[in-house]
């Protein structure tokens, strides 16, 4: 099993957090209020979730940056070199304020700019972000990944595969910027073709 860290106390950090203990993984939680942090990791329980002190080096080897979009590369810049060695899985969408659109206007993805603070040795993946919460609380979707570092992306599949849950990969990071466009197509299908939120995308392989 793996240790995860989750930076990060809202409803994503919860639904990953809450399906990695009963995955038989150690989580720790990290949040600037650390009343917040404490809390979750009473609601994660289990025996299996702990908290760290915001900026200190995780403890887990994977670190999920459960963050609103524009936190994830500030954050990852504030903690620096405690990334060191680390894999940091961004599941943030960059999404306009209509949801027509990514709020950057580049072909980059919120991994990419992270790759570029993110200290040396330190593996960047891009996951979840086409999982609606509600889904991912539930079901069991598919999750499409990216990433430039092979071990990296080995490691966050086996994490995904202990939450009983099914790896596509993707590809290189550069991927990550149209799995950004992926979950602004979900929330486009969300509002119009299919009209509700329980449903996630994913691949159907036909043989023969």
């Amino acid at each position: 099993m793996s240790s995860i860290t989750l930076i990060g106390t809202g409803n994503m950090a919860r639904t990953i957090g809450t399906l990695a203990v009963a995955g038989g993984n150690t989580v720790e939680v990290m949040g600037r209020d650390q009343s917040k942090a404490d809390d979750l990791a009473k609601v994660l329980g289990g025996g299996g979730a702990t908290t760290g002190k915001w900026g200190a080096v995780p403890a887990g080897d994977i670190v999920i940056t459960a963050l609103l979009y524009d936190g994830v590369v500030p954050v990852v810049a504030e903690y620096g070199d405690a990334l060191a060695g680390k894999v940091i899985v961004d599941i943030s969408n960059p999404f306009n304020a209509t949801f027509d659109g990514l709020a950057h206007s580049e072909e980059t993805s919120i991994a990419q700019e992270v790759a570029k603070v993110a200290p040396a040795g330190a593996g960047v993946v891009k996951a979840f972000n086409t999982i609606f919460r509600n889904v991912l609380e539930k079901g069991r979707p598919n999750v499409f990944i990216a990433g430039d570092d092979e071990q990296a992306k080995a490691d966050v599949a086996a994490f995904i595969e202990s939450l009983g849950l099914r790896p596509l990969d993707v590809g290189g990071l550069k991927m990550a910027h149209w799995l950004e466009g992926m979950g602004l197509v979900t929330v486009g299908l969300a509002g119009n073709g299919v009209g509700h939120w329980d449903f996630a995308l994913g691949i159907n392989e036909f043989t023969g």
